[in-house]
């Protein structure tokens, strides 16, 4: 077991926490990988002081000068890739597949915004015509503050990097808090960032669960709070926010469906389910966890897809032939299975699963496939957040339309069907944010991130993540 000596980077500076210890777990075992230590309110404020120091050149600082410390801190991550990769499977328990992809979405994101920089889109003045040749007009983007960045678990460093970078693109400096279930990617994540030189202050980091979350919102120095998880969470942040209107930008929960056509190739059909419900053993906002399947297909489907659920393979997640990982924690699983139990007692069938994994000892589910579950609120209306995928038959593309719309949430949705143009009209009256068309849930740097609805507030990814970490100021002046 490893104890890391430090666990909050404040002013360039490691300290040891001041709080309580707290051990972190390898899911795939469930032993002791890791104590770290909280940080205390006291070293909280001193990291939001150290932002708010370090804002004061740092805002002023060029978006070619950005574009070079982004660059290195891509380059430096690149280089830690196989370290990072490890901690990633140890701490998560991510297959190495995953782990992988983990760290090169990471690597893309700090590259795209460096090149955004080093091309000043969205950075620079530029004139504003106006309809009055007396005067002038120019539209100045400006960095918004120090912002806190709370990121969850499921998807450490990569929702960092979402935040991280557009920030200091942005011209931001930041207090970055980490899941307290999975600090030790960004731990590792800012030796990087330290090491590259970056300026002290800019980046900072604290450790430590939901008090010391709300020690960091009501530091007077936060003008912005960036947060992706769970909808209560997200809903108190919103709430501390409003007296003093700071800034939120939230990304939340998914209820999401993939739409099976009548005219889909059944195969791809399958191998796109699979994905949507069972990648990273079904922990992210965006797990497609309501299938629904033309008729015609239906008991093609299902058997294609039970045989594909329980051809998913669970072992070390450093082997190269485990597919499904384990979920973060004992308490998760035990919620996931005690949500499929709610369900099947609502009348849901259960076609496979719906158990643990006996093992080492850590926190593995079997992948669950349950039909008839319309009538359960856990498995058809609520964030499952577990390998668990419920199938239901359709009878037209508007009955699809209208169940996938049925939601409280609007984050993702997929579509597979043979005809585009009939594809793209039944994905043109999803009401989501982002939308794939016979494709798996690729995610690039340069496309928007965000939901309708109960999925959040905002945007991350892309030129519109930039512009979440700015303020606009009009220049007008007499010619």
């Amino acid at each position: 077991m490893s104890q890391p000596a430090h666990s909050a980077l404040i002013d360039g500076q490691w300290q040891a926490g001041e709080g309580a210890w707290r051990a972190v777990h390898n899911p795939v075992t469930g032993e002791v990988i890791a104590q770290v230590a909280d940080a205390s309110a006291e070293q909280v404020a001193a990291a939001a002081r150290a932002a708010e120091r370090a804002f004061a050149s740092w805002r002023h600082s060029s978006a070619s000068e950005r574009s070079h410390w982004l660059g290195r801190i891509a380059d430096g991550i690149e280089a830690e890739r196989t370290r990072l990769q490890a901690l990633q499977q140890r701490n998560n328990g991510k297959p190495t597949f995953e782990a992988a992809l983990d760290v090169s979405d990471a690597v893309a994101t700090f590259r795209y915004y460096a090149d955004l920089c080093a091309r000043g889109e969205g950075m620079t003045a530029r004139d504003v015509p106006l309809p009055d040749d007396s005067v002038q007009a120019e539209l100045q983007p400006l960095p918004v503050g120090v912002v806190a960045l709370i990121v969850p678990w499921n998807f450490p460093m990569v929702t960092t990097a979402w935040k991280l970078a557009p920030a200091l693109a942005a011209g931001c400096t930041v207090v970055l808090k980490p899941s307290e279930l999975t600090p030790l990617a960004e731990i590792a994540l800012q030796d990087i960032i330290t090491a590259t030189g970056l300026p002290a202050g800019v980046v900072n980091l604290v450790c430590g669960a939901g008090e010391v979350g709300q020690a960091l919102l009501a530091h007077p120095a936060i003008a912005k709070i960036s947060f992706t998880g769970s909808n209560a969470t997200g809903q108190r942040i919103l709430a501390a926010a409003g007296p003093r209107l700071q800034r939120v930008s939230l990304e939340l929960g998914g209820k999401s469906s993939l739409i099976v056509l009548d005219d889909a190739s059944l195969a791809q059909a399958i191998e796109l389910a699979v994905g949507g419900a069972f990648f990273n053993a079904g922990q992210m906002c965006s797990a497609t966890s309501r299938v629904l399947v033309a008729r015609s297909l239906w008991d093609r489907f299902i058997d294609g897809f039970v045989a594909a659920a329980q051809a998913q393979r669970h072992g070390p997640a450093a082997a190269n032939d485990t597919t499904l990982g384990p979920l973060i924690s004992a308490r998760q699983r035990d919620g996931v299975l005690a949500r499929i139990q709610n369900g099947i007692g609502r009348g849901a069938r259960l076609l496979t699963g719906g158990q643990a994994l006996a093992g080492e000892g850590g926190f593995a589910m079997a992948p669950t496939v349950l039909t008839d579950a319309t009538h359960s609120p856990a498995l058809w209306d609520e964030e499952i957040f577990g390998p668990v995928a419920c199938l239901q038959p359709i009878d037209s593309d508007a009955e699809a339309i209208q169940i996938a719309n049925r939601s409280d949430y609007g984050l993702v949705a997929t579509v597979v069907g043979g005809e585009r143009e009939r594809a793209r009209r039944v994905a043109a009256e999803l009401n989501v944010g982002t939308v794939w068309l016979n494709t798996p849930q690729l995610i690039f740097p340069h496309t928007a991130w965000g939901g309708f609805k109960h999925s959040g507030l905002g945007r991350e990814l892309g030129p519109w993540g930039l512009k979440a970490f700015q303020e606009i100021r009009h220049l007008i002046h007499a010619r």
